[in-house]
């Protein structure tokens, strides 16, 4: 009885144990999958605080956040529905026994803001996502011990097909947001945003300091400077960064600034209250990205000059690398610099395009998606493209749930028929040999 009882136990706990860790995985992997860059720039995060960048290749980091994406989700499918149970627990066990002692050096020496383990759609500090992965490695440690009692679903015999389907979407997925933009846009400039708007503090709230910093060259030593004590011009751009000096409130979007190159000025507040279109082309670092659409960029361009239309070109690289972008592509239009963290956090493109209107994101275009001289065929107050781009998560969460779920339940659902035929041969069987 004693024995029964514990059996009893240890199977609801394992189960409970189970489903818990299939959801985690579930929604971590399927985030990271949507926004697959997004994964490739925290690794090169980690990376960049061990001091490890210039080990691998530049596509490395991105092949790893890709597969590491398809293994959590992987992994969750199969613990949810009770399938390749040695498989699935092993991956439970190795992921959570390599993020929970990594996370706890992640808390303890801060050298980067957060794991990043939901990407942008819930963001933890250090210490809550420690935390979090003390109570996943019991689980996980559970759910390897006892994963005999794990209920399954789905039987051994359909479960190759709900493996390969599902490797196959998560994949499909990733590489479908690569090539596009994300599906699922968690960030703060999403379509919709009014800039301006989410860079306001709330009346009476401590706000945070920043400060901008240059970095800057000569006779090959590297310094940074502020704009107090920026130098003269025998000193050599390199790259812009905004540094926190005082943590106070932080609004969504606080590192928002364009500072023509031109002149040196910062022409944010006149860019953000333009009621005016401005088309901003986003180029995180300008000699990292595609030219193989540019005739198509310059052709926006010389649109965006016809109709009167503001048109800035936003990157991080120094002067010598825009002028020779500017000599490769022909490039007329003006250039402002800006934080490289802020620029791949407005876009997932190198090179991406947003139109905004009154510092209102109207809409954002990847490299490989851009609009053409067919969609541009008057001025943008007379077409579609000129209005505010309608977004709905909830119904683009439905299509793909239906892109998974519905192959998913027709193989179970011939599963169970198959189930029901072999126990109406077996009860025929014992029908005719109970005759016999």
């Amino acid at each position: 009885m004693e024995t029964e009882k514990k059996h009893i136990i240890e199977k609801v706990w394992v189960n409970a144990c189970r489903f818990l860790l299939g959801g985690v995985f579930i929604f971590s992997g399927f985030v990271k999958a949507v926004d697959p860059l997004g994964s490739f720039y925290k690794i090169q995060d980690y990376l960049t605080a061990f001091g490890m960048a210039s080990w691998f290749p530049s596509y490395l980091p991105l092949f790893f956040g890709i597969v590491l994406s398809a293994v959590e989700f992987s992994a969750g499918i199969f613990l949810f529905l009770g399938i390749r149970k040695s498989l699935a627990s092993t991956l439970a066990l190795l992921l959570m026994g390599v993020m929970t002692p990594l996370t706890l050096y992640l808390a303890l020496a801060d050298p980067v803001s957060d794991c990043g383990c939901f990407g942008d759609a819930w963001v933890l500090t250090n210490w809550q996502t420690f935390g979090k992965n003390i109570v996943l490695l019991v689980a996980a440690i559970s759910v390897f011990k006892w994963k005999d009692r794990i209920i399954r679903f789905i039987t051994a015999k359909m479960e190759w097909m709900v493996s390969m389907y599902t490797l196959l979407f998560v994949f499909a997925l990733s590489f479908y947001c690569l090539g596009k933009l994300p599906i699922l846009d968690f960030r703060p400039y999403r379509i919709g945003t009014d800039i301006k708007a989410g860079m306001e503090i709330p009346e009476g709230a401590k706000p945070s300091v920043f400060e901008s910093r240059f970095v800057l060259e000569k006779e090959g030593e590297r310094r940074e400077f502020t704009l107090e004590n920026y130098p003269d011009s025998t000193w050599k751009f390199i790259e812009t960064r905004t540094v926190l000096k005082e943590k106070g409130y932080e609004p969504p979007i606080h590192d928002f600034s364009m500072m023509n190159l031109e002149t040196g000025e910062d022409i944010t507040d006149s860019v953000l209250s333009d009621k005016g279109y401005t088309f901003l082309l986003i180029a995180h670092r300008i000699e990292n990205a595609d030219d193989s659409n540019i005739d198509l960029i310059n052709e926006i361009y010389d649109y965006s000059v016809e109709h009167g239309y503001a048109f800035y070109a936003m990157t991080s690289s120094p002067e010598d690398e825009i002028e020779l972008w500017r000599d490769k592509t022909g490039a007329e239009y003006p250039f402002c610099q800006m934080d490289d963290i802020t620029l791949k956090t407005i876009i997932r493109s190198n090179p991406g395009l947003l139109l905004i209107k009154g510092g209102t994101i109207l809409n954002k275009w990847s490299d490989g998606d851009l609009p053409d001289e067919y969609v541009l065929n008057d001025s943008l107050e007379n077409i579609e493209l000129g209005k505010l781009k309608q977004v709905n998560d909830w119904r683009t969460i439905g299509y793909v749930l239906l892109w998974f779920i519905i192959p998913l339940m027709m193989v179970i659902g011939v599963d169970i028929l198959v189930i029901k035929r072999r126990e109406k041969k077996r009860e025929a069987a014992r029908i005719l040999n109970n005759k016999l």
